[in-house]
C-alpha cells in the first residue's frame, strides 16, 4: 500500500512520507493468550505492564504513535479538505511528524539561522524507497514490533521493514563508526525507564515532514516507560549542536496494538510514483 500525504499549512505544500493504513494485520483472528482481558473478552489495556523474568518492565508488543489532539494538528496542516491521498488522515498523526518543534513560537525555535535557510524537504517515501529517520519514523503512524531480551531489543518497522538494534549489554557505540540511517543504539534500564541513545546518524534524512535537518552529530536520548498494559509514555530529547543551538524535548504517548502484528511492506514493489514525480 503505497501512498503519501500532501499538507498545506499556510502558504505552502509540504510532503509527508508514506504511511501504511495499520487497522487489520495477517493474524486477524488470533487472540494472544498472553493479553489481560476484560469479563466481555476485551483486551485489558489499563491492566498492569507485564515483566521478564529478571524483573524489568517487557516492552516487547507492537507499538504505535497515539494521535494529537485534532485543536494541536490543525494550525500545522490547515483544512482537512485540501487533503489528498486517499486512506490517510491526518486525524491519526502526531504533531510532531508534522513539525517537531510544533511547541515552540516562531521566535523562540532552537534552529540555527543557517540551518533554517536549509531546510528541506523529505524524500517521499514512495519515490526513494530509502529509510526514513529517527524520530520521525516512529511518529507516523505505522507500528513497530518490539522484541525483548535481557541484553538485546529487536524494533521491527512496519514502514520500509525497518530493523533498529538496541543493545543492553553495556557496550559502547563504535569510536570509528560508519554513519548509518538508524544509527548505533545502546539502552540501559533506570528504574522501570528504558534510556536509549543513539548516535552515529548520517545526515541524509529529516526528523520531520516539514523538513527539520539534522547533522551526523545528532545524539537522540529516549524515554520508554510501560505505565500500564496498554500504554508507553515516551519522552525524546534532541541535540545537535551544528543545526540547534539547544538541546529540546517531545512527549507523546505510544499506544498497543494488541492481537495484532505488522505488515510486510515492499516499497520497490509496483512502484510507479517516481516517472509521475519527475514531472
Amino acid at each position: 500500500m503505497n501512498h503519501f500525504v500532501v499538507l498545506r499549512p499556510l502558504t505552502f505544500a509540504l510532503l509527508i512520507a508514506g504511511t501504511v493504513a495499520t487497522c487489520n494485520a495477517q493474524w486477524v483472528t488470533y487472540r494472544d493468550p498472553r493479553i489481560p482481558r476484560t469479563r466481555d473478552g476485551k483486551p485489558d489495556l489499563t491492566a498492569s505492564a507485564p515483566r521478564t523474568p529478571d524483573h524489568k518492565p517487557d516492552l516487547s508488543g507492537v507499538w504505535q504513535v497515539a494521535p494529537s489532539p485534532w485543536a494541536e494538528l490543525q494550525p500545522l496542516v490547515g483544512d482537512m479538505n485540501k487533503l489528498f491521498a486517499p486512506g490517510d488522515d491526518l486525524r491519526d498523526f502526531s504533531k510532531y511528524a508534522i513539525d517537531i518543534l510544533a511547541d515552540f513560537k516562531p521566535e523562540d525555535e532552537p534552529l540555527r539561522p543557517e540551518a533554517k535557510a536549509a531546510l528541506r524537504r523529505p524524500r517521499p517515501a514512495t519515490t526513494s524507497c530509502l529509510p526514513q529517520g529517527i524520530p520521525f519514523v516512529y511518529l507516523i503512524p505505522t507500528p513497530s514490533r518490539w522484541i525483548q531480551t535481557p541484553g538485546y531489543i529487536a524494533i521491527a518497522m512496519e514502514g520500509m521493514n525497518g530493523l533498529r538494534q538496541v543493545y543492553l549489554d553495556g557496550r559502547k557505540p563504535p569510536a570509528d563508526r560508519d554513519p548509518m540511517w538508524q544509527g548505533y543504539s545502546t539502552g540501559k534500564w533506570e528504574g522501570d525507564t528504558l534510556v536509549i541513545d543513539t548516535v552515529g546518524f548520517n545526515d541524509k534524512t529529516s526528523l520531520d515532514a516539514m523538513g527539520h535537518p539534522h547533522s551526523e552529530d545528532l545524539h537522540e536520548t529516549a524515554r520508554y516507560h510501560r505505565r500500564d498494559f496498554g500504554h508507553m509514555d515516551v519522552e525524546v530529547t534532541i541535540e545537535d549542536p551544528k543545526i540547534y543551538t539547544r538541546p529540546f524535548h517531545i512527549q507523546y504517548i505510544d499506544n498497543l496494538l494488541p492481537d495484532s502484528d505488522i505488515l510486510e511492506y515492499v516499497c520497490e514493489e509496483n512502484e510507479r510514483d517516481m516517472a509521475h514525480m519527475s514531472k
